[in-house]
């Protein structure tokens, strides 16, 4: 019916709102404490340093939502990027909640589920932040134990855990379509080993989609 709100438009009209809200907030804080304490930065200094960060940081920005959105879903989207961690956290709760589910990340269905899951993951980390912060809190000695060099290394591999084990079922189920994403993008780290993840994945997101086409259209698949 003409006229009548979907779904998608309340998802959109929220989660505008919402990333509105968090950045009033977040530029607030420091704006509050420096009018407490009448110490305003130079905007001079802080224009120059925001130009070097931004031509680094907003091209990564803008790829990561082209690679992200079509994985996540709108609300996962709006979702992921206001409470963050994207890569490490809600990506990969998002894709194994539509696996388990098994429905498509392009679905009306996978909509539902990503959003819903990387719901659970944010609300799952914010309670487990809060416990270990009282841990840490009334606990020297596990503080002393988690910054140990023993456990250092573990802590530098949790990334390379999470993404083995999520991508592993992908590559024995598309084993085919896999070869050449995975071959082009080991390359590309092997002569720019310090490419940031986001254009990393965006890459690897053309790479598949390419490499997927060709195949299907040699019919290789």
């Amino acid at each position: 019916m003409k006229g009548k709100r979907t779904y998608l438009d309340s998802v959109h009209t929220y989660g505008r709102l919402w990333c509105l809200a968090a950045l009033v907030v977040i530029l607030a804080v420091p704006a509050l404490m420096s009018w407490h304490l009448n110490a305003w930065p130079d905007v001079g200094i802080v224009g120059k340093a925001f130009g070097s960060i931004a031509i680094l940081f907003y091209p990564t920005a803008v790829i990561e939502v082209i690679a992200y959105a079509p994985l996540l879903g709108a609300g996962g989207t709006y979702l992921s990027f206001l409470t963050g961690n994207i890569a490490n956290l809600k990506l990969p709760c998002a894709l194994s909640a539509m696996e388990n589910a098994k429905v498509r990340s392009n679905s009306e269905e996978g909509e539902v589920i990503s959003t819903i899951s990387i719901a659970a993951s944010a609300i799952t980390t914010t309670l487990i932040i809060a416990v270990f912060v009282l841990i840490f809190a009334f606990n020297p000695g596990f503080t002393r134990l988690m910054q140990s060099d023993a456990l250092a290394p573990a802590f530098k591999q949790v990334t390379y855990t999470i993404f083995g084990a999520l991508a592993a079922s992908y590559f024995v189920k598309h084993w085919k379509i896999s070869i050449f994403p995975i071959a082009a993008v080991s390359l590309l780290l092997v002569f720019a080993g310090n490419i940031q993840i986001g254009i990393l994945i965006f890459v690897g997101v053309v790479l598949s989609l390419l490499g997927a086409h060709v195949m299907y259209k040699l019919k290789w698949v």
